[in-house]
């Protein structure tokens, strides 16, 4: 299992120093989590006593890297001046607590333009994340673009859409990308076949570049390819299948690179994806 770099998003319930035990539980060698309630804009600050307790426990298990995920609320494309000017408050405010739980990455989704365009949508964005940047020069965590799978107006479906919002913000030391197999599916790319999925790879590295993808998530998806609907499975049980995260997880291209579950939580269903990754790696 040693340098598999898998793992899932944790619940933090009881405290972000909390997540650590949940994810020993289940195996997990790097972990996602969220810092604050991920359906509010604002939530109380870290308490002293917890970043401590997270420390302790990050040493204690060994887990790491973990990365955190944005409130869901935040859209910095949006056409509302109000909703953009709270979504980059409330990005700066996720960049500081990652910054004192020490966390490399923080996973954001681009945002939906809302009707105005993608070039105009990709304008607000660079404008929004400039905005944030500019308040945390002092935060070494860096922003991960995910991809989407373009439903309605979102941006990001596409290895070309989102090398334009990177080239837009103009920040590579702060910024990348971190892929999801069920949205870049969902967004009409192959993972299936051999031939789908090293051209699915191939534009992203040509366009984006590998050493700029720093983490995926893995996620099957329910709905076919192209579908453009944002829908997780679990591993092997939906329309991506084991042929292609067997294809992923044996590529040492992608070795190293942290493996995040987003899978449905139901019960010890985390266990059991983790297994089947495994056992697809060829290590039971």
């Amino acid at each position: 299992m040693a340098g598999l770099a898998l793992g899932s998003h944790v619940s933090v319930a009881g405290g972000v120093s909390r997540s650590f035990e949940r994810a020993e539980y289940y195996g997990c060698e790097v972990m996602q989590i969220f810092v604050k309630n991920n359906n509010r804009w604002r939530s109380p600050p870290l308490r002293d006593e917890e970043v401590e307790r997270f420390a302790a426990e990050r040493k204690r298990t060994g887990i790491w890297p973990v990365l955190a995920h944005n409130t869901y609320l935040v859209n910095l494309a949006s056409a509302d001046s109000a909703i953009r000017e709270r979504s980059v408050a409330c990005t700066v405010d996720e960049l500081e607590r990652c910054h004192r739980l020490g966390l490399p990455w923080l996973v954001l989704h681009p945002g939906a333009h809302g009707g105005a365009g993608p070039a105009r949508g990709i304008e607000r964005i660079a404008a929004a994340v400039g905005r944030v940047l500019d308040r945390t020069p002092h935060i070494t965590t860096r922003l991960l673009f995910e991809t989407t799978a373009g439903a309605g107006t979102l941006l990001g479906a596409t290895a070309a859409e989102l090398a334009a919002i990177l080239a837009a913000v103009d920040a590579d030391e702060r910024t990348g990308v971190c892929l999801d197999t069920c949205h870049i599916f969902a967004a009409g790319y192959e993972l299936r076949s051999a031939d789908g999925y090293e051209a699915t790879w191939t534009e992203f590295d040509t366009r984006i570049g590998l050493e700029r993808i720093p983490a995926l998530h893995l996620n099957d998806s329910l709905k076919p390819r192209g579908s453009r609907r944002d829908r997780h499975a679990h591993i092997g049980e939906g329309e991506i299948g084991e042929a292609g995260f067997e294809r992923l997880m044996t590529d040492p291209r992608l070795r190293t690179i942290p493996k995040i579950l987003e899978t449905p939580k139901e019960g010890d269903a985390d266990l059991r994806n983790l297994a089947r990754l495994r056992r697809l790696a060829g290590i039971e």
